[in-house]
Order: C-alpha cells, then sequence, then structure tokens
C-alpha cells in the first residue's frame, strides 16, 4: 500500500506528516525529489531512526523549486526515468511543495502523482488562507481523476476551517496536529495517530 504526501504550499508540515505516519505505520518513506541540504530524508532519519529510507531520484543541491534546482544543477528531470522503488513496507511519498510545483519545463508534481495514480493525502495549515488552498489542491487532483484520500491539518486547532473544507471539499479532514514547541522522536510518537493504513 502507498500514500503520497502532498500539500496545499511549501512549508506546510509535509515532512513532518510523512515521520508520524512512517513511524505509526512502520512504513518505508521515499522522495523522489529533493531539493536542499539537509534533505527532508535527513528529517526523516532524525524523527524515525529505525524507518526504511529509499533512494531519491533525484537529489539536487539547491533549496529551490526542483525545476530551478535541476537547471541549476545541470540536470533533467524526465518522468520517463522514474521508477518506483521496492519494499515490503507500506510505503509514504513525499512530494515537493504543492501540486502544481514544476519538475521541469512542461510537468509538474501532479504528473508523477497521475503518473502512479497514487491515493493522495493533501497537508494544509489550520490558519487564514487555508480554504481557498486546500479547495485548489483537492480541484486539481479531481481533475485527474487521481484518488484523494483525505487531508491532515498541521497548527492551532480550527474547528471552523476544518468544517469549512469538508463541506466545500467534499473530503474528510482525517487528523489535526497541533504547534510541537519541541520536535524530537519521542513527542513525534507521543501525537496519536487515527489514521488507519489506506
Amino acid at each position: 500500500m502507498t500514500v503520497f504526501v502532498t500539500g496545499t504550499d511549501t512549508d506546510v508540515g509535509k515532512t513532518l506528516v510523512c515521520a508520524w505516519l512512517v513511524h505509526h505505520w512502520k512504513a518505508a518513506y521515499w522522495k523522489p525529489i529533493q531539493a536542499g541540504f539537509p534533505t527532508d530524508s535527513d528529517t526523516i532519519r532524525s524523527l524515525v531512526p529505525d524507518a526504511e529510507i529509499l533512494p531519491s531520484a533525484w537529489t539536487l543541491t539547491q533549496a529551490l523549486s526542483p525545476h530551478l534546482a535541476a537547471q541549476k544543477d545541470h540536470v533533467r528531470i524526465s518522468l520517463d526515468e522514474l521508477r518506483l522503488p521496492h519494499s515490503s513496507k507500506p510505503m509514504v511519498i513525499e512530494g515537493a511543495g504543492g501540486v502544481f510545483a514544476p519538475i521541469n519545463n512542461d510537468q509538474h508534481i501532479i504528473d508523477i502523482i497521475a503518473k502512479f495514480n497514487f491515493k493522495t493525502l493533501i497537508v494544509a495549515r489550520s490558519g487564514l488562507g487555508t480554504i481557498n488552498h486546500t479547495l485548489l489542491t483537492l480541484h486539481a487532483l479531481r481533475s485527474r481523476a487521481i484518488p484523494i484520500w483525505g487531508v491532515v491539518m498541521n497548527g492551532p486547532l480550527n474547528p471552523d476551517n476544518q468544517k469549512a473544507i469538508e463541506h466545500f471539499g467534499q473530503v474528510k479532514v482525517l487528523a489535526q496536529i497541533p504547534p510541537l514547541t519541541n520536535l524530537t522522536p519521542a513527542t513525534l510518537a507521543a501525537i496519536p495517530c487515527p489514521i488507519p493504513h489506506p
């Protein structure tokens, strides 16, 4: 079983959610495109020390949009070359930025999701602006007939925004992760995970 974790934007907490799922599901982690150091795989390793971390297809040196980071490294990201790694465990796959983050001059993160028809989990902020960003992401995924698993919200609990996303987006908010002032393997593990394996 495989889940692709995307976000409504960059820095919405995708890596945190991936680490949380990897820990609770005993899953493998894969990020096809890494941009910048330390990598998100490094973060996963620090938070879930015993996690199986699969090699990225492209590891780029600059913390930029994938298409620009690839240009600066004189690399071309090609979906034709992308192959799924093998693991006997459930796999949590992390995207870069949001669904329309470009990976080359013609394609975006959503094209990776569509190529493999991954079931997709959306990570969203809990605060102001999240309704619009989440609904746009849902619309983009549905326009490509990509299966949507649900939404995880990061930040201070906001029941009104949760209700709005569920109502207008016709989607389930599967969990809300409150702010963590001290993120360690122990504090991550202490966050209950109500989400069963998909």
